[in-house]
């Protein structure tokens, strides 16, 4: 039996910093990172999901579109949340591979009498890499409607923690050429 519930990969990102869109950058055996993420995920979760503006992966992902073409992250988060009831969703962008399981254990382990639970470490906050319950999809849709689009917004309307993990290394976001060059090179 799997041990979470609903994973959401967020892949509907500008990439202006890669130059080309990361989320279909290959990656090992995988015809992209979010392929990749994708399996890695449904290991562990009963229903893994992608929210992006459209079905751009080959071959196609369950796909959770948008509900606008704006670029985001409020929007990506209530888009994706918006989709279920009363659930806790893992939320994680798709240029995160490294993020470990057991991270995922220790958010979810952590989540009781929560609505969120993110990990951060002793430099960053990683906002997108935790559990949100679903019944905060209204109030993420307001903020992003108020043009309010940091993440952080929403943890003021919600029971919120963040637990502090020392492995660093796996948040990193592949957000740079030379970031998916080093990955490539390294062979992680």
């Amino acid at each position: 039996m799997k041990k979470f519930e609903i994973c959401v990969i967020l892949g509907g990102g500008k990439s202006s910093r890669m130059g080309r869109d990361k989320t279909l950058l290959p990656y090992k055996n995988h015809p992209s990172l979010t392929h990749f993420l994708f399996d890695k995920m449904s290991k562990n979760f009963q229903n893994v999901f992608v929210c992006a503006k459209e079905q751009k992966f080959q071959p196609n992902l369950p796909l959770i579109k948008d509900k606008f073409m704006d670029f985001s992250p409020m929007l990506a988060l209530y888009s994706a949340l918006s989709n279920f009831q009363n659930k806790n969703v893992f939320i994680i962008t798709a240029d995160s591979p490294f993020i470990e399981i057991s991270t995922i254990e220790i958010l979810n382990q952590n989540l009781q009498g929560f609505d969120i639970c993110v990990a951060k470490d002793d430099e960053n906050l990683h906002s997108l890499c935790g559990f949100y319950n679903s019944n905060l999809s209204d109030i993420a849709k307001n903020l992003y409607e108020n043009s309010n689009h940091k993440i952080g917004a929403l943890f003021k309307f919600a029971k919120f923690k963040s637990i502090n993990f020392d492995n660093k290394e796996q948040f990193l976001n592949i957000n740079y050429p030379k970031d998916y060059e080093n990955l490539i090179k390294k062979g992680q």
